[in-house]
This record gives C-alpha cells, sequence and structure tokens, in this order.
C-alpha cells in the first residue's frame, strides 16, 4: 500500500491499525527522503537551528498531504490525530505508529535518530523566544510589544508607565520621527527598564520600500477656532488658541491635536500683552472678532473667543495701544481626492504635486483665492515608479489600508487608469502618503534599499532587534544578515515582516536562511497582508504562518490593530476582545499606539493571563471550572 503521490491528494481509504501504521510509515520514509535532498540546506543553518530546521522540513512534507480522513480514524483509536505535532512532527509520528503496532499485536519499531521530542519542541521554542525578546512576566504565556508614540521622546512617565502597566518590548517605527527623536526614546526605554527592573528589548523596524501616493497641492494656511456649543447655538465652552512666539511654535500642535491651537506671532509683540487684554481682528470672511488673553506663562499667551472664527497667515491682530502685528506663517491644510465607486484614477510615476478635485488656487501665502476649479482628470502620483511598469489590465489596486480599491483598465509609459470599484457610500478621501497594495502584481522590489543602510547604522548601535519591512524572498534575508555583518551587528536579532501575498509564499525559504544567524522572529503584520491576500483569507492566513513557525520554533509577534480601538478611544470591541484572545497563542503581540495605549496594555495583560490557562497554542488547557460546580445530591 502506498501513499497517493500527489501532494493535496487524500490518502487512501483506511481501517485497520495495520492500514494505519502502513499509511503513516510511507509519510515517515517520504520525510526521510526529503531529509536526504535538503542536505544542503542544513549545512547553511547555524548549529543552533538544526533540529528545528529538520522539523521545519518535515511538517512541510506532512503537510503536502490531506490526511482529514486519516485524523478521524486515528480519533475513533484514542490516539494523537498530528493536529498539534507541529513542534516535534517525527516523534510524534513515530509513537502513533508504535501505538498503531501495538494494537495491530506487532513488536516494536525503530525510530529516527536525534528527532525532536515533544518536551524538546516546547523548550526549544521557549529558549529561543527567551532569547529574542527576552523574559516573561509571571502566569503570562505571551508578551506585550508597545510601538512608541512620538511623545516617548520626551515624556519618560509614559515609557516608565507603560512598563509598570505590562509592556515587554518597545517597537520604535523608523518610517516615522528622526535618529534624534529615536535616540531619546532609547534612552528613555533604557532608563525606565534600568529603574523598575524589568528588561525591555528593543525592536526598530526599517522602513523598506514605500510604496504610498505621492503628493497633493498644499491647501490654504487657515486655522479654524470653533467653541463649544449646546443644541440651541449658545456658547458653552469658548475656543482657546495659544499665541507664541514664531521661532518657538510646534507643528505637532498647528491643528489643535495635543494641546491648543498654535499662532504664531512676533516675540516682541507677544511679551507687552497682560491677562485681560482684549485683541480686535478680521478674520477671512471679514467679521469683526476680539480674543481675550486669559493667561500667560512660559510657553505664551492663552486666548478665548466665544464666535467661530478663521484666522490665515497675515491676519492682523491689534492689541491695546493699537499695537498691530500679523500671524506668522501657518502649516497648509491637508488636502484629498474624493474618489467613488466608478470614478477613473490615474497613478503616475511624476513626483509632481496634484490638485485635488474641486480644489481652489492658492496664492503665496497659502491662502485660497478665486472660485473652485471644474472637477478635471482624477490624478495621484506614486512613490515609486517602477510598480507602473509592474501592473497590467485586470490587477487589483488598493490604497489606504484596503478603505479604496480598483482595477487596472489601461496602462502606458509611467502611467495606469485605475477604475475604482470600493468606495464608501458618498465617496472615500485619499490623501497624500497613503500605502499602496498591488496583491496580483510581480512587484520584485528588494526589502533593503539604499535609505535604509544608514537607518540600519542607527539600529545596529542602539537596537536589540530589527524588523525587515517587507521581506519577501530569501535573497531579502541574505541581504539584511551582510549588512549587519559588515556593521559588526552579528548579534543584532532579525524580525521578518510578512506584509505580502509574495512574502507569505516565500516564508519557509525565508526562515530556513534567517536561521543562520541565531535570534530569528516573524510579524505577522496583518494590515497590508489583509489587503493583500483579502480579508476573508486573513484567518486563514494567520493561522498557517502560525503554525509554521511553531515547526521551526521560531518566535511569532501578532501584530495589527490588536485593541486598536481601544487604544484610541479607550473602549474596546467585542471582537477586539476575542481577537486579543486568540493572539494569546503567539509569543508575543504588538500594540500601536494612541492615546490610551497605557489602558490598553493593562487590558490586553489581564486577557492574556487568564487565557494562559486555558490554551496553550492549539492546545486547550482544562483547567478546573469553577463556573458550574455539581450541586451535592
Amino acid at each position: 500500500m502506498s501513499i497517493d503521490s500527489e501532494p493535496g491528494a487524500p490518502l487512501p481509504p483506511h481501517r485497520t491499525p495495520q492500514d494505519l501504521a502502513q499509511q503513516l510509515e510511507v509519510l515517515r520514509t517520504e520525510m526521510r527522503r526529503r531529509h536526504e535532498q535538503s542536505v544542503s540546506i542544513f549545512e547553511r543553518v547555524g548549529p543552533g537551528h538544526r533540529q528545528s530546521a529538520a522539523n521545519l522540513i518535515d511538517y512541510l512534507t506532512l503537510r503536502q498531504y490531506d490526511v482529514r480522513d486519516l485524523q478521524e480514524s486515528l480519533a475513533e483509536l484514542g490516539l494523537s490525530s498530528l493536529g498539534r505535532a507541529e513542534e516535534h512532527v517525527i516523534t510524534t509520528l513515530e509513537r502513533v505508529i508504535d501505538n498503531l503496532h501495538l494494537l495491530a499485536g506487532s513488536g516494536d519499531r525503530p525510530r529516527t535518530e536525534a528527532a525532536v521530542s515533544i518536551r524538546e519542541g516546547r523548550a526549544i521554542l521557549e529558549a529561543n523566544t527567551l532569547a529574542l525578546l527576552g523574559p516573561l512576566r509571571p502566569e503570562r504565556s505571551t508578551r506585550i510589544l508597545v510601538t512608541m508614540p512620538s511623545e516617548a521622546a520626551d515624556d519618560y512617565a509614559l515609557v516608565a508607565h507603560l512598563l509598570a502597566q505590562g509592556m515587554d518590548c518597545a517597537r520604535i517605527n523608523c518610517a516615522h520621527d528622526d535618529p534624534e527623536r529615536w535616540e531619546q526614546m532609547v534612552d528613555n526605554i533604557r532608563r525606565a527598564a534600568a529603574e523598575t527592573g524589568r528588561p525591555c528589548p528593543i525592536l526598530m523596524d526599517l522602513p523598506g520600500p514605500k510604496l504610498r501616493t505621492g503628493p497633493l497641492e498644499p491647501g490654504p494656511r487657515v486655522v479654524r477656532l470653533r467653541p463649544l456649543r449646546d443644541a440651541l447655538g449658545r456658547s458653552i465652552s469658548p475656543a482657546r488658541a495659544l499665541l507664541v512666539a514664531e521661532e518657538q511654535v510646534s507643528s505637532a500642535n498647528n491643528t489643535g491635536r495635543g494641546g491648543p491651537t498654535q499662532l504664531p506671532v512676533p516675540r516682541e509683540w507677544l511679551e507687552k500683552l497682560t491677562v485681560g487684554d482684549l485683541i480686535g481682528l478680521r478674520d477671512t470672511r471679514n467679521s469683526r472678532r476680539t480674543l481675550e488673553v486669559v493667561q500667560i506663562d512660559g510657553t505664551g499667551a492663552l486666548i478665548e473667543i466665544h464666535d467661530t472664527t478663521y484666522l490665515r497667515t497675515g491676519t492682523r491682530l491689534v492689541a491695546p495701544g493699537r499695537r498691530a502685528t500679523t500671524v506668522g506663517s501657518l502649516p497648509a491644510l491637508e488636502q484629498a481626492l474624493t474618489l467613488h465607486v466608478g470614478d477613473v484614477l490615474t497613478l503616475t510615476g511624476d513626483p509632481t504635486p496634484v490638485a485635488p478635485n474641486g480644489s481652489q488656487g492658492i496664492d503665496d501665502r497659502g491662502v485660497a483665492s478665486g472660485p473652485p476649479r471644474s472637477p478635471g482628470p482624477l490624478r495621484i502620483g506614486c512613490t515609486l515608479a517602477e510598480v507602473l511598469a509592474a501592473l497590467h489590465v485586470g490587477d487589483r489596486v488598493f490604497f489606504d489600508d484596503g478603505k479604496i480599491g480598483g482595477i487596472v483598465t489601461a496602462t502606458r509609459a509611467n502611467e495606469a487608469d485605475i477604475r475604482i470599484v470600493l468606495a464608501a457610500r458618498g465617496g472615500s478621501k485619499l490623501r497624500a502618503e497613503k500605502g499602496i497594495n498591488v496583491p496580483d502584481s510581480d512587484l520584485r522590489l528588494a526589502a533593503l534599499g539604499p535609505d535604509d543602510e544608514p537607518i540600519l547604522r542607527f539600529v545596529v548601535s542602539h537596537a536589540d532587534l530589527v524588523g525587515l519591512s517587507f521581506a519577501q524572498c530569501s535573497s531579502d534575508v541574505v541581504a539584511l544578515q551582510g549588512h549587519l555583518e559588515q556593521l559588526g551587528g552579528n548579534d543584532v536579532g532579525i524580525v521578518l515582516k510578512v506584509e505580502t501575498v509574495r512574502g507569505f509564499a516565500a516564508l519557509p525559504d525565508m526562515l530556513l536562511s534567517a536561521m543562520s544567524s541565531e535570534r530569528v522572529g516573524v510579524m505577522v503584520a496583518r494590515g497590508d497582508l489583509a489587503v493583500e491576500c483579502g480579508f476573508e483569507r486573513l484567518a486563514e492566513v494567520q493561522e498557517e504562518i502560525l503554525w509554521l513557525c511553531d515547526a521551526a520554533h521560531i518566535p511569532v509577534i501578532w501584530a495589527t490593530q490588536v485593541l486598536d480601538n481601544m487604544s484610541k478611544t479607550g473602549q474596546p470591541s467585542r471582537a477586539e476582545i476575542s481577537d486579543a484572545a486568540m493572539a494569546g497563542r503567539a509569543e508575543c503581540v504588538m500594540l500601536n499606539k494612541g492615546p490610551y495605549i497605557a489602558e490598553a496594555v493593562a487590558a490586553l495583560d489581564n486577557i492574556i493571563i487568564r487565557m494562559s490557562n486555558h490554551q496553550h497554542k492549539k492546545m486547550n488547557l482544562l483547567r478546573r471550572l469553577a463556573s458550574w460546580p455539581l450541586s451535592s445530591r
């Protein structure tokens, strides 16, 4: 009796223990054959990972066949159905074969030497996770990784609070901020770890190839001050703004997020203001308005107003004593294209900023002038022009994390027309610097580009781990390892970020290449991956990544949108609580930044501790249930 040689085909029918044993022996023979073919692979793998590489090959061999009928037959006999064999494939297989032969009345069978035992499989994975991500907290089976907000550079107390709430590792996304801010974050993380006595490894993500929408023309340089009103339109809380010296204005607060809107003015004019001063002006609608100074401190003069007011760069302000000045340079408002289903958007490699549909002209001060333009062709650039050559008619293109989607209808030199088939009712806004996904295109971009090399030098000197964004093939991994060796960073752990369909397909090869390094992990970047593979397939894909990495004894970081609503609003959705509970099967769970990130860390810590008593990987743990005690009779 032999197994069907076609991968993916179901195994032949089987009834007796002897039949089942013979079927499994065919699988074992196939695993041995694959081992002989993989000698050159094992030679490239580091000594500490060779058993794991062999186990990975065993798992890939097992999963070439449909064994569901066989599993059912094994379960009927009270034997392992191979459903939890990832960490110790051939050992589990051979123990089942032994038990089948005992049931059939035959003797002991030889076993594979140096195979990973059941205890060893879990121990190897735990040791690799400890080496990569640091120690676990008591009662918890999973670590928590937190993406550092920009405020972590200045706010040591925030970082220390995150550690106290349950953060185990910190992530710095090098696609944002700059080396000066990164260094300040690193200093705060190291200080907090030292003062709390809790190790906190630092992961720094390389930006990778940035396939994003190109620039749009800037909007007017205008800010709106709007008081809070009741249902009858009466002002119940004034609008506030902060008059600051022009050289001290912070772009972070120019929209009112993170503090009052900042209005830059000359320092000598500002320093003569006193509390109670009334400042007159005419706003952009030529309406008379009066600002009242209510507080003065080292940051500037806080003003209040009870009427909605629009101020632009150059608005004239008149203080007591007829001291006049003008508002300094305000940031331009961010503009957007509005896209509806049926629209045709031209994606171009031209980096010139484009005008939004129906926008107005902007004068040299950044102020709108003239009537709105008549709608013209919808166009937007992309940051990597080479993607256009890889697009073909019929390919799908998604924008802004899949919120907008379309189909390529025509291609030209350096351009492609995309008919929008996915957008919100009433239209979706597409802004500059939003991600673009092209899941049907054979886009072969190296994960490590010239812009990443100086960042990698910083990572080697400051971080414990480096995240390889958009890893798509084994050559990407080898390139990173080569750069690390040149920079003296062989001790830096490598985290492969699986973000594309191509990266998912190449994951076994990437793992085997990465296993020549001592410390390796995988991040399931579910945001881009969901767009690439389709939301309906994401659950299946993330499960398969977990299984494959378990077989390789490689720790997994479950990332993107875990407790995302809670991080942003303070209130979790029911669905994301269940998602967080499922995430506990990974070795680490990543939270993204948000105003309520500390609360999200505490909630995730609680969820993982609870679930650690009920589940390990795919195994349900039968702890005593206190929920339904048997009543005495």
